[in-house]
């Protein structure tokens, strides 16, 4: 069984990074659609340092208790989980059902990686 305390340190590492990362990917579109590619890239690199500063750590301790499909089924679950109100609410997409039905797949994904 792993560390508990390890793994919630790996989850809330990868919770902070995943809101960076959808920052970095997708932010632009709605604050900088009308600026330069250029002014967009340097803006999502410059967000992407404090992911990578983030990421890099969690997946460091997060591989002491956790395989590394854990690690990327983890990551994937924690990716969608911020992206879904990220799309929402800052991006004003409606919601649709195949967020659910990703979420399901993930939680087999989970399931299978997770088991004994």
């Amino acid at each position: 069984m792993p560390n508990s305390s390890t793994v919630l340190l790996t989850i809330g590492l990868l919770i902070a990074s995943n809101v960076f990362m959808t920052f970095a990917w997708y932010g632009h579109l709605r604050n900088l659609s009308a600026s330069p590619i250029w002014i967009a890239v340097l803006a999502s690199w410059g967000i992407a340092f404090f992911e990578y500063a983030l990421q890099v750590p969690a997946n460091r301790i997060g591989f002491q208790a956790l395989s590394l499909a854990q690690l990327k089924i983890m990551q994937e679950i924690i990716t969608l989980a911020v992206f879904i109100p990220f799309s929402i609410y800052y991006m004003h997409q409606p919601m649709k059902t195949d967020f659910l039905w990703a979420g399901l797949c993930l939680i087999g994904a989970a399931y299978f990686i997770f088991r004994s």
